[in-house]
């Protein structure tokens, strides 16, 4: 059924009947043309566009738990386009022009809201950062307005600016940029992708590749052996994991990200905001909590949970832009575990097995690039070259030395 006013009516006056399952829950068949593993929000929007835009068969999506259960539904729901390097700049870009006609594209209300993400900066130095970072965004048609003091302060005149630790000396905003609710995303795209056919198999786990001669065949699950002509990797933090299944060893390591979010309070902030001096980022919900996380823990984990110096370091963050937050109480916290790569960049890019495609490396960059990840991942399995937007997001790039350094910090993975 697709969703409209005329569907909400005729389930209004029927008792809410009439409505049908959002996707199928099929059992796997015997071979697809293309096997997705991992049913989050990356592997679901690339089944969506490789089923919408592509000339593919039978596709499949292998989650091992439910739709929704991983990163896609763990993050804090912020998207923007506000980077700096050639191979980030447009691909994201690209990505957020997706966010902005995702719910009709889907026919489903992910509640995308551009509130904007303005970045403070508190020294000279990251304030001319911040000059040349917002130059190369309009050089690449991307929106940036550097705004001074006084503007931040008419924009978020709640932060500390008179007695500040780290005085606040203006900020880069991107109007564009926002919110979305993450878990709707994956249950829109897994929608989207079920009407056109996708297998969407829940609670399958991949324990294996099976490979012949050079040549990925197929996946051992849980469920049993799935031939393929095709094999997408979008595992997340579980990447390595399944490279090690084709015998590589990825330039990446997993890490616990850890979110937070607050009480249920009346409106405070209408926009997304990132601390200069520290790694913090806050935003409100449609609810009333406040969301809020920092840096990744700084230990390689698998657990979905985080540990106590985070939360001590996001807090003192909090309350040196914010002392108001002092009084507000937090409800609970969680983790998702990030796929850190070696420069702070993603990878999306044929693996040396044949037929074998990899999504992977989106360190704190995964959730704002959901579509344009889908878009590209689906050109690239589909065409077997890569989306011009994606050509620099390589895996061989950590050989020939071609690093898409955002941040400038080396090829240490939790300092990105």
């Amino acid at each position: 059924m697709r969703y409209s006013l005329a569907s909400v009516l005729l389930n209004a006056v029927s008792g809410q009947s009439r409505w049908s399952p959002a996707w199928r829950s099929p059992e796997p068949a015997a071979h697809y043309d293309v096997v997705i593993v991992g049913g989050g929000g990356h592997g679901l929007a690339t089944a969506h566009y490789l089923a919408k835009h592509h000339n593919v068969g039978r596709i499949a999506v292998l989650e091992k738990g439910y739709v929704g259960s991983g990163n896609v539904g763990r993050n804090t729901t912020i998207i923007r386009s506000n980077y700096l390097l050639p191979g980030n700049t447009a691909f994201y870009e690209l990505s957020l022009k997706l966010w902005e006609g995702l719910e009709q594209d889907i026919n489903f209300n992910a509640m995308v809201s551009q509130r904007g993400v303005l970045n403070l900066c508190h020294t000279d130095g990251q304030r001319d950062a911040y000059v040349r970072r917002g130059n190369a965004m309009r050089l690449n048609g991307v929106d940036a307005e550097l705004l001074d003091a006084d503007q931040v302060r008419a924009f978020v005149p709640f932060f500390n600016f008179d007695n500040a630790r780290f005085p606040i000396k203006g900020g880069l905003l991107q109007k564009r940029g926002g919110t979305v609710r993450h878990d709707a995303v994956a249950w829109g795209y897994a929608r989207a992708a079920d009407r056109r056919g996708v297998d969407i198999i829940q609670h399958c786990e991949v324990t294996g590749l099976r490979i012949d001669k050079g040549v990925v065949t197929g996946v051992e699950t849980t469920k049993g052996f799935i031939g393929a002509g095709k094999v997408a990797l979008a595992g997340a933090g579980h990447s390595s994991r399944l490279a090690a299944m084709a015998g590589m060893r990825l330039p990446i390591e997993s890490h616990v990200l850890q979110a937070f979010v607050s009480e249920a309070l009346k409106p405070m902030i209408d926009t997304v905001v990132t601390f200069g001096a520290g790694h913090f980022y806050v935003s409100q919900s449609d609810k009333g909590g406040l969301v809020f996380g920092g840096d990744i823990d700084g230990y390689n984990s698998y657990a979905q949970r985080g540990n106590l110096p985070v939360v001590e370091d996001v807090m003192e963050s909090a309350m040196a832009l914010w002392p108001a937050l002092g009084r507000v109480r937090l409800l609970r916290s969680w983790g998702g575990v990030m796929d850190m790569s070696m420069d702070g960049s993603p990878i999306i890019d044929k693996m040396p097995v044949d037929n074998l495609y990899l999504n992977a490396g989106w360190c704190y960059g995964g959730f704002k690039a959901t579509p344009g990840s889908g878009f590209c991942f689906a050109h690239l399995i589909a065409t077997d070259q890569p989306h011009a937007v994606a050509d620099r997001l390589r895996l061989d790039r950590f050989a020939h030395g071609a690093l898409i350094d955002e941040k400038g910090v080396g090829a240490q993975p939790n300092l990105h």
